[in-house]
């Protein structure tokens, strides 16, 4: 009997190779453009697990075969075919116990053969919690709502707003508005910017980013499209400086050191920090930040600047990574790898404890960091698309807001949730102004979205 069992696997193992060596190993398609996005059929939604899941691509040639894989096993219904324009949709429902976290699925087209990873993130579901213990007021603004600036000199909260396809933005606005009522109380239109290199309108000098600056009496504004920023009174929002264009590659954030008189700006997508005077008003230098990860580049998500320590905290997008930067001499103190993070894009800093917060818009999380050695303390499910955070040194919290889940998550020093209230539909950013209070914007998924486009005052209950 064992010599009949070893003559089957021998002859079954034979047959394997033969199969093998029989796979055409032709030409693969050196020329691939296909895009693929993986996310949930719900367009807009979080991928959690139960959802039914889409998964489409585009640029892939006419008549493709597409096989989609976890492991050994085709998903959705097996191989797709691209169509006449080459795209293709393929649909599958996930498990319920599926586990959270970023997934790695092949793909591979045939005619010609090509092969790639594809992500697809699932996320947590955190219930929503505490509503009872915070004051929420909120108010609908202007179409766009984007970051939110405290100004305790002016005691007024600056809101920054652009809506629009682009690349070229015609809706935009900066807001200085009472942060009491939440009325708008002033409105600049930013200036028209320069036609586009195709001979397009270039709309205009849109603001996304937004920091302000007590001892100028001032407010700085990213114009992100146009890479480069702008710089506002407080008092009636008149245009003191435009910058030119292409004066800060890709400028997100903005952060103010008012002691020494200068003004850091993110440039996302590179290594970079822009160094502006924000007496004289012109730039600087750049601050270079190198990757701990080898034969990676430092990528600048957010920006915080504490005063009482007379540091600059960045996050890195493509390496998870924190820089801590030294003002007084703008050179790069420190970089580590934060622990949990993927994305990592927010980032908040509490000097009593010496705790950095960083939000991982890629692993749906709150990551509290020990400044001196880097190390995770805590790593905190707060809701898909975590997107910025702030710490309110008062009530000592942070608040997270998660973009995708449409909630401002309140954590604690130590990681413990203290609530997770609804800011729907997209929540974007949040601001501490020092005091106790927290102001939060979202966004709207469409013109006729009641709900979006607000900005909130969230206060604990004491």
């Amino acid at each position: 009997m064992g010599l009949r069992l070893i003559i089957a696997a021998c002859a079954l193992a034979l047959s394997l190779g033969t199969a093998l060596a029989q796979v055409a190993f032709d030409a693969p398609d050196a020329n691939f453009q296909g895009r693929v996005r993986a996310g949930a059929a719900e367009q807009g939604q979080p991928v959690y697990s139960g959802s039914d899941v889409k998964i489409s691509g585009q640029n892939f040639k006419p008549g493709q075969t597409i096989t989609i894989l976890r492991g050994a096993q085709t998903l959705g219904d097996g191989a797709v075919t691209t169509d006449q324009e080459g795209k293709f949709e393929a649909k599958f429902k996930l498990p319920d116990d599926s586990v959270v976290g970023t997934h790695p699925l092949v793909l591979t087209t045939s005619a010609p053969y090509h092969a790639e990873i594809v992500d697809l993130k699932v996320s947590p579901r955190v219930p929503l919690s505490g509503a009872e213990k915070f004051d929420v007021q909120a108010n609908k603004l202007v179409p766009g709502l984007y970051q939110s600036a405290y100004s305790a000199k002016s005691n007024a909260l600056f809101v920054t707003s652009s809506s629009g396809r682009p690349p070229a933005i015609k809706d935009s606005a900066l807001l200085k508005v009472n942060p009491d009522t939440l009325a708008i109380e002033a409105k600049a239109t930013p200036a028209a910017a320069p036609a586009r290199k195709d001979g397009e309108e270039g709309g205009v000098f849109a603001v996304y980013g937004v920091g302000v600056d007590n001892a100028s009496g001032t407010v700085w504004v990213t114009n992100t499209r146009q890479n480069t920023v702008a710089v506002y009174k407080q008092s009636d929002l008149s245009l003191v400086k435009q910058f030119d264009p292409g004066t800060v590659k890709h400028a997100r954030d903005v952060a103010i050191d008012e002691k020494n008189g200068k003004a850091y700006v993110s440039s996302t997508g590179t290594p970079r920090v822009a160094v502006l005077d924000a007496k004289s008003l012109s730039f600087i230098k750049y601050i270079e930040i190198d990757s701990t990860q080898r034969g990676e580049d430092f990528s600048v998500g957010s920006l915080q600047f504490d005063a009482t320590s007379g540091k600059l905290y960045a996050v890195s997008l493509s390496t998870g990574e924190a820089a801590i930067i030294d003002v007084a001499s703008d050179s790069v103190e420190k970089v580590f790898k934060v622990e949990g993070a993927r994305t990592a894009i927010g980032v908040a800093y509490d000097a009593q404890t010496n705790r950095i917060f960083v939000a991982g818009q890629g692993s749906d999380n709150l990551l509290i960091v020990d400044a001196e050695s880097g190390k995770t303390l805590s790593n905190v499910a707060v809701g898909a698309g975590a997107l910025n955070v702030t710490f309110d040194p008062v009530e000592r919290l942070a608040y997270v807001s998660s973009r995708d889940a449409g909630t401002v998550t309140v954590v604690d020093p130590e990681g413990n949730i203290v609530a997770n209230l609804e800011n729907a539909p997209l929540a974007n950013h949040v601001v501490s102004d020092g005091k106790g209070t927290v102001y939060a914007v979202n966004k709207s998924r469409s013109a006729d979205d009641p709900q979006g486009d607000r900005v909130s005052k969230i206060v604990a209950k004491k």
